[in-house]
């Protein structure tokens, strides 16, 4: 009788048990073990146009030129980590993203530009998406992909790498199906019985539905006068302005937006976002009415959230116009004398960007317009970060979010440009938010002032997602995850790096707390084979083209002493340090219209050792 007495009591307590678990919330749970991971990246995107980042900088809202908005980042900020000084490892989209995917730098991946590179040739490593998918993540991007890394085939083209499982991109998914607000694309059409590229083509939606569109640049032949009218008459009913004093003289730099803020391009990869977290394990339908399947909520998430916005066009939405037409904004310093200094290079490259021939009504504008639209990313960054982790709390998932402030950065009018493109802070200086639900391993308040680099989100991202990235396998990463910074406050790199060829030349930067120090890398664009690799280290200084500032004194980058007297000898150990790691510590330059052709330049390996033992006999005091 004891026994099956016993014997009741057990089965009885079972049955408890199993009851509990199964019935109890999953708040009751202990959650998943791999985290959730948010990666938001924005583009153009300025860190002054952040609050909480001015006041970490300048201890005021307020950016240097004026006021600015962004009440969510704010808030994100403050449940994490805000690291001040991030520097992006290439001035222009293409091989910046390509670096933050692959954890390399720009020199060591042969990717400097819009070259379509491949993972063909057999230095390529997986990228992060691919490498978190074989360890049983979901992936999934929404926005701007514009990583520039496609699969190989005969005759190279933009074939999926696969980098994600799901996407929805702005320009493909969206814009093509007429989901947008006022985009420009190539327009195709007959000549000759043969297909072929008309030119250039805007159109703009209205909030109706309505399209219109007209030609702003023709191959064949001229633009119709009807196409002239439809523009001039939508440029003054939106104001739009247009970079006129620049190369690039159709480049919408302001304007309104035809669309209200919930109708943006950029709104609607954010309703697209939400709803694949909304749908978990069901179909839906998208915005163009196809049907898809939401996150799979068996699996960790990584969701890749890439913002067009601020790019241009630079249009936001009225509601944010109206507030920022209010405000006036200080304009950045410019004179000859330091464009009188800046080297040839430089100098294209001001011409081809310039904007002091503007009128001060229009660069009142372009700054105005600018921070509106970075107001309105916030408003989005917001709803996103909110939906995603109501999804993760409803699966009772720890999450990750990283945000990149801009793949790189944006002058308006520093250097007396609007652009991007060199190795100047406004050009390579953004921003990183890193964010945790699990406040250990990410504190929440904090704020980081040590020199990182876009090549540090890749070990970043691996490491949270349990990867160990001190393993031999991943000897090939050029950054450092941030958790590292986020408990130890020390420098652990003296130095940031970068290179690219966009529209000047090739040309590389190195930056530290005191100096910023560029020059040019190769006598021309096309060098795959590493040929004459150490030119930049033996030709007459003047050919190299050397830019250095000494920040202690000159912040602002006005004043190139790379040609004074006192600064010679310092500009020469700058032009061996950096020439030595971006031509010699594993150089790689790749014919990317071929499988696997390419060349590996080792003459200094080891040269990248992010110590900077300057002589100091060759630096100069500086001058109060």
């Amino acid at each position: 009788m004891k026994k099956n007495h016993k014997h009741f009591i057990l089965v009885f307590a079972g049955l408890l048990l199993f009851t509990s678990k199964s019935f109890s919330s999953s708040e009751n749970e202990p959650p998943k073990k791999k985290p959730n991971i948010l990666w938001i990246i924005t583009d153009d995107h300025r860190p002054d146009a952040l609050e909480c980042y001015n006041e970490a900088v300048y201890g005021q809202k307020e950016s240097p030129l004026g006021y600015v908005s962004s009440p969510n980042i704010n808030k994100l900020a403050s449940e994490g980590v805000l690291f001040t000084n991030a520097f992006c490892n290439a001035p222009v989209c293409g091989p910046s993203r390509g670096s933050m995917i692959t954890g390399r730098y720009p020199f060591r991946t042969g990717h400097y530009a819009f070259e379509l590179t491949h993972q063909n040739p057999d230095f390529i490593q997986p990228s992060v998406p691919q490498i978190l998918k074989k360890t049983g993540y979901q992936t999934a991007q929404f926005g701007k992909a514009g990583e520039y890394i496609y699969k190989w085939g005969p005759g190279q083209g933009y074939r999926s790498a696969n980098h994600y499982e799901y996407t929805v991109h702005f320009k493909h998914n969206l814009q093509k199906n007429n989901l947008g607000d006022l985009w420009g694309d190539s327009a195709f059409g007959k000549i000759n019985g043969k297909t072929a590229n008309l030119g250039k083509q805007e159109k703009i939606k209205r909030q109706n539905g309505q399209i219109e569109k007209y030609f702003v640049k023709k191959n064949h032949g001229e633009i119709s006068q009807k196409d002239i009218q439809t523009r001039k008459r939508i440029e003054k009913e939106f104001e739009i302005l247009r970079s006129y004093t620049r190369s690039n003289t159709t480049l919408i730099i302001g304007g309104e937006n035809p669309m209200p803020a919930d109708q943006t391009v950029d709104a609607i990869v954010v309703d697209e976002f939400k709803a694949y977290l909304e749908n978990q394990n069901k179909e839906f339908t998208t915005a163009w009415g196809q049907k898809a399947k939401g996150a799979n909520a068996d699996q960790p998430q990584m969701i890749n959230l890439s913002f067009h916005l601020p790019h241009t066009p630079i249009l936001p939405p009225k509601s944010q116009r109206d507030i920022f037409k209010k405000k006036k904004y200080k304009v950045p310093a410019f004179d000859q004398i330091e464009y009188d200094k800046m080297p040839p290079q430089l100098q294209k490259m001001h011409n081809n960007m310039n904007m002091t021939k503007m009128t001060k009504k229009e660069i009142q504008q372009t700054i105005q317009d600018y921070y509106a639209f970075c107001a309105h990313g916030d408003e989005l960054i917001g709803q996103a970060v909110e939906a995603f982790k109501k999804y993760c709390k409803k699966n009772n998932q720890e999450y990750l979010i990283v945000f990149t402030v801009g793949d790189h950065g944006w002058h308006l009018g520093e250097q007396g440009i609007e652009a991007k493109y060199t190795g100047w802070k406004q050009s390579t200086n953004g921003a990183m938010v890193v964010v945790s639900s699990d406040k250990q391993k990410v504190p929440a308040g904090l704020v980081r002032n040590q020199l990182i680099e876009y090549v540090d989100i890749a070990p970043t991202l691996l490491s949270a997602s349990g990867e160990d990235i001190t393993s031999s396998k991943y000897d090939y990463l050029d950054g450092m995850q941030l958790q590292g910074f986020i408990k130890n406050e020390e420098e652990q790199r003296a130095y940031t790096l970068g290179e690219t060829k966009v529209v000047v030349g090739h040309r590389a930067y190195l930056r530290s707390n005191n100096f910023a120090f560029s020059m040019r890398t190769r006598p021309s664009n096309k060098s795959y084979d590493n040929k004459n690799i150490k030119w930049a280290l033996n030709c007459p200084v003047e050919k190299a083209e050397l830019a250095l500032y000494d920040l202690r004194v000159d912040p602002d980058e006005r004043n190139n002493v790379a040609n004074s007297e006192e600064y010679k000898a310092l500009a020469e150990w700058f032009r061996k340090k950096l020439g030595n790691i971006v031509l010699g510590d594993r150089r790689v330059e790749c014919d990317w219209s071929k499988a696997n052709s390419f060349a590996i330049s080792n003459f200094a390996e080891g040269a990248d050792d992010k110590k900077l033992d300057i002589p100091e006999n060759i630096i100069p005091k500086p001058n109060e």
